[in-house]
């Protein structure tokens, strides 16, 4: 699988002053695939320290020095580690706390050496009260799973892909093209962006062995929750865990994944499953300025999973049913914006932790609200996803009419254009966001 963050990894090879780097993410997005694959592209030699596969690794870090560090990696791997062709690879790194303070004296004292970590659940390791994460000293880099960008490109459709890029309110694309990625699209609604789900359709062409795939993604999932949580706090995972893909993209409450469990309980397995990168809060602001979360409500929020196939696969979607249903129908619209979310997320800066809003009108007896607001500059713009091909866009105008908004933004499968205010775009066209924002 190709990913766009790799330019960004070969980038920052070529830094003179560069600092370590650590891949963050949820399991099974492709972290390691793509770290291996660049340290052998790009590196005469890659060692890689998985320190899950082999826990006794944990002890080559007992003291900070990098040089003693390597001395011991390299009687381990029984190679060399040259600085400057050499990738070291710490894989898994949460579950050695030494090696992520190890790696501000990596920048200090052997910066020639290009070292980069990844780690599945690192927001565990992060969070323990007497750690000592080594601030200013290490670079995070964020993979989300497969985009639809990249699901075009690593399906072959790298020509699709290139008009996407080209595509403008003045030359929209050819109505034979949009059709062509809207069937494409639906293919993607079906089996997500998780690289081995994309993997098995690119393979066998076979929704339900991608639904296979799914499932054998879930119970892994499961099976890490005694890996961060106490047999307590486990039983309500599990119970979170299951209810969430039926509750994504509508207001939450906690009765609505158990009336029989304290609130609090609930709470903090949230907390963890969002740690582990499974869940993605979407809060409410009132948009009243910029930086949005100055005006977030924390405790009023919808709920969007790591990813859409897997939605579809926890929900027991019947693939067929749903091949034949509606593209926005699906799960009564609520795929439409977890895919919209989803996108939002994908494209959004790789260097830092996304958060997503919504906007709900703050004023009694007057309901309005919009899907996802979007900072533009020194805007704030909202989003609308309108799940069928008609619709009013009541709650965008008055958004627009109260914060003064230049536009809205409409995503749909309508084609792409600009009428009234309303600056339509068609749900394959996300990527190209920021610069059509531009163009208006």
């Amino acid at each position: 699988m190709r990913r766009t963050i790799e330019p960004l990894l070969r980038k920052w090879k070529d830094q003179k002053s560069r600092l370590p780097v650590i891949l963050r993410g949820a399991r099974q997005v492709g972290k390691s695939f793509v770290i291996e694959r660049f340290g052998k592209e790009n590196f005469e030699s890659l060692v890689t320290c998985n320190f899950e596969f082999r826990p006794e690794l944990i002890n080559c870090f007992d003291d900070l020095d990098p040089l003693s560090i390597c001395t011991k990696l390299e009687v381990a791997f029984k190679t060399r580690i040259i600085p400057g062709k050499t990738l070291l690879f710490l894989d898994e790194i949460q579950n050695c706390p030494k090696a992520i303070t190890a790696l501000r004296y990596f920048k200090e004292k052997l910066a020639e050496l290009h070292v980069i970590a990844a780690g599945s659940l690192l927001e565990f390791a992060l969070n323990e009260e007497q750690f000592s994460f080594p601030v200013g000293r290490v670079q995070f880099l964020y993979l989300k799973p497969l985009s639809f960008y990249e699901y075009l490109v690593n399906q072959n459709h790298s020509r699709l892909a290139e008009l996407l890029d080209h595509a403008n309110l003045q030359q929209p694309l050819d109505p034979f093209i949009h059709n062509q990625l809207l069937l494409l699209l639906r293919e993607y609604f079906l089996i997500g962006g998780m690289p081995s789900s994309v993997k098995c359709f690119l393979e066998t062409r076979s929704l339900l062995e991608c639904q296979t795939v799914l499932t054998g993604l879930l119970a892994t999932f499961r099976a890490d929750f005694p890996k961060y949580a106490t047999k307590a706090q486990h039983k309500h995972l599990q119970i979170f865990f299951e209810k969430a893909p039926a509750l994504i993209a509508q207001h939450f409450k906690y009765t609505l994944i158990s009336p029989d469990h304290r609130s609090q309980d609930l709470k903090i397995a949230l907390e963890q499953l969002g740690w582990a990168g499974l869940l993605h809060k979407v809060l409410a602001t009132s948009a009243s300025g910029i930086p949005m979360q100055l005006h977030a409500r924390e405790n009023k929020f919808k709920l969007l999973f790591l990813d859409g196939g897997l939605v579809n696969c926890a929900n027991k979607l019947d693939m067929q049913t749903a091949w034949e249903t509606e593209l926005l129908q699906i799960n009564a619209g609520a795929q439409a914006e977890q895919f919209v979310g989803q996108e939002l997320l994908s494209y959004a800066d790789p260097y830092m932790d996304t958060q997503l809003y919504y906007w709900e009108r703050e004023v009694k007896n007057s309901m309005a609200e919009v899907d996802y607001v979007i900072q533009a500059g020194t805007q704030i713009l909202p989003i609308e996803v309108k799940a069928g091909t008609t619709g009013s866009l009541k709650s965008m105008t008055q958004f627009l009419t109260e914060k003064k908004a230049s536009f809205g933004i409409r995503i749909s499968q309508h084609p792409l254009s600009f009428h009234d205010r309303v600056l339509s775009v068609p749900l394959y066209l996300i990527n190209q966001l920021p610069r059509l924002i531009a163009s208006v």
